[in-house]
């Protein structure tokens, strides 16, 4: 659907620079926009958290049952 719509100068010319830098157009641009404010003010916006996760074999041999206190020290070399 086409639409006119009202924006400031500057504010056009930050968005055309932007999807040109991006390699995108301003259009999809301004529906990106528009998706992420809807969203957010809908409440559905979602925070999905980035995997950070590591390769390894879970813990190591006797820390099964170790207190935090315990796994903090080995990990930060201090001494009980």
């Amino acid at each position: 659907m086409k639409t006119t719509v009202d924006i400031a100068d500057v504010l056009l010319q930050e968005a055309r620079e932007m999807a040109r830098h991006e390699g995108t157009t301003l259009k999809a641009l301004i529906e990106e926009g528009l998706r992420s404010v809807l969203s957010l003010r809908s409440g559905r916006a979602s925070f999905k958290l980035t995997d950070a996760s590591v390769d390894g074999e879970g813990l190591q041999p006797g820390m099964g049952l170790a207190s935090w206190e315990e796994i903090r020290a080995l990990a930060y070399g201090d001494r009980l």
